[in-house]
């Protein structure tokens, strides 16, 4: 049954991947719709005019009168609804949406809603395989992965998805069952004005919710939401009532529940405090919606962490060489130079740089002061990089990927470890944030 009335006119406002996977729902529930795009030749054109020939699909600046014979504008991601041709639309009644609100709508599941700074594909991912390891059918997707309304399937017992603050721009309702903000670092503030409305987009994920986690090592993961609603906690602290946490039990470190052991960090295979918490945070998530510990726990042992993100890829003179390209922001760098400096006997070496996306460097110098041996700085923002971070450690210049992995090698001593964690974004140098990481690993393999 459609819940959308066909006798109204749509646009879908960009044809990438999410744009494409609403015009696959719309043409299946018989809508009437077209397609705009500011691209002269966006990625799914060709698809487009392939499958759906019929469908009217104008290329190029947006047209606001256009816009404005619609009742409803599904706008994909990459579109700041700022823009101002959608303004123009919204002052004149038509309503923007986007696809993460046409998957609320329809989801005949319970939604566990994951967005965050950082670390929102790995505790999604995580997520899914505890669900999967307790028996659950299981449906990943959102911001990683499959688009959301690609996931839509009659035999679905639970949606695990994952949103990024641009597709939340756009959701008015999403009804998770449980919802979480992971953490807030400056991100995007090429997007938006500032700190302020970076927040409030990323804070719409609780909207709706029927219960809620919060990280307690970050104040502005906190909801601002009734009492009454259920409310579970992770953080790098000792746990209290319906709180995951850290506890010391015969002289070692666990992840627990409340004051209950639940597993060794040793038994982890993801390292560091940023994966402890990574950890803890799926616990409570899974919790929330009933999957026992078990299956849970068993899930976390198997887990060896996601492509790019603080990944082992190799060691070469008793150092350890780690890819962390997907921090594409300075929370992310942050979380891995802390997460790993902390867990290895020797000193990183950092290797950074790229498109900052306008961001403030400046609070990566105490702690690569603390636990880096040297940073080695390439791309477009290795100048501002290099003039944040002070004199605090030696730093080096590099203009290749391949360069940065040899001098690393150079400087690095037994017991150390090499970090891509660049804290920007790849664009500058390459197509995309795995292209670096996959460059990397193999400059790593190539040292002699």
């Amino acid at each position: 049954m459609s819940l959308i009335a066909s006798d109204q006119f749509r646009i879908v406002v960009g044809l990438g991947k999410s744009g494409m996977s609403v015009v696959r729902f719309l043409a299946q529930q018989g809508v009437r719709f077209a397609v705009a795009d500011t691209r002269a030749n966006p990625p799914e054109l060709a698809t487009l005019q392939r499958d759906y020939p019929q469908v009217e699909v104008r290329c190029g600046e947006l047209d606001a009168e256009f816009l404005c014979r619609a009742s409803e504008l599904y706008v994909s991601p990459g579109l700041a609804v700022a823009t101002p041709a959608l303004q123009v639309a919204a002052a004149r009644g038509v309503k923007l949406s986007g696809d993460i609100d046409l998957f609320a709508r329809y989801a005949q599941a319970p939604i566990v809603a994951i967005t965050g700074s950082n670390a929102k594909s790995t505790v999604t991912t995580l997520v899914g395989e505890m669900a999967r390891a307790a028996g659950k059918r299981v449906a990943v997707g959102g911001n990683l992965g499959l688009p959301a309304l690609d996931l839509l399937a009659a035999d679905v017992e639970l949606y695990v998805v994952e949103l990024s603050s641009f597709q939340l721009e756009t959701t008015e309702s999403l009804n998770a069952e449980v919802a979480t903000c992971l953490n807030i670092s400056e991100d995007h503030m090429d997007r938006y004005a500032g700190m302020p409305q970076y927040h409030l987009a990323k804070h719409r994920i609780f909207r709706g919710a029927r219960q809620v986690v919060v990280n307690r090592d970050d104040a502005l993961s906190r909801p601002l939401l009734a009492d009454q609603l259920p409310c579970w906690t992770f953080g790098l602290g000792k746990p209290d009532f319906k709180g995951f946490g850290l506890i010391e039990e015969a002289g070692e470190k666990w992840l627990a529940f409340q004051f209950e052991p639940l597993l060794p960090v040793r038994e982890l295979k993801i390292r560091g405090a940023h994966n402890q918490s990574n950890a803890l945070a799926a616990l409570a998530l899974g919790h929330a919606v009933g999957l026992p510990f078990a299956p849970m726990l068993v899930a976390l042992q198997q887990f060896t962490g996601l492509a790019h993100r603080c990944q082992w890829v190799g060691e070469h003179k008793g150092a350890a060489y780690y890819d962390d390209s997907k921090a594409t922001n300075v929370g992310a760098a942050l979380a891995a130079i802390e997460g790993l400096g902390a867990d290895i006997s020797g000193k990183l070496l950092l290797i950074a740089g790229g498109d900052g996306k306008g961001a403030d460097f400046s609070a990566l110098q105490a702690p690569v002061a603390r636990f880096c041996r040297a940073v080695v700085l390439l791309g477009r923002d290795a100048g501002r990089l290099a003039e944040a971070l002070g004199s605090s450690v030696p730093q080096v210049r590099v203009s290749s990927l391949e360069e940065a992995v040899r001098r690393s090698a150079e400087l690095a001593r037994p017991g150390d470890a090499v970090l891509l964690s660049p804290a920007c974004a790849s664009l500058d140098m390459f197509k995309n944030f795995e292209e670096r990481g996959r460059l990397f690993a193999q400059a790593v393999g190539g040292l002699g």
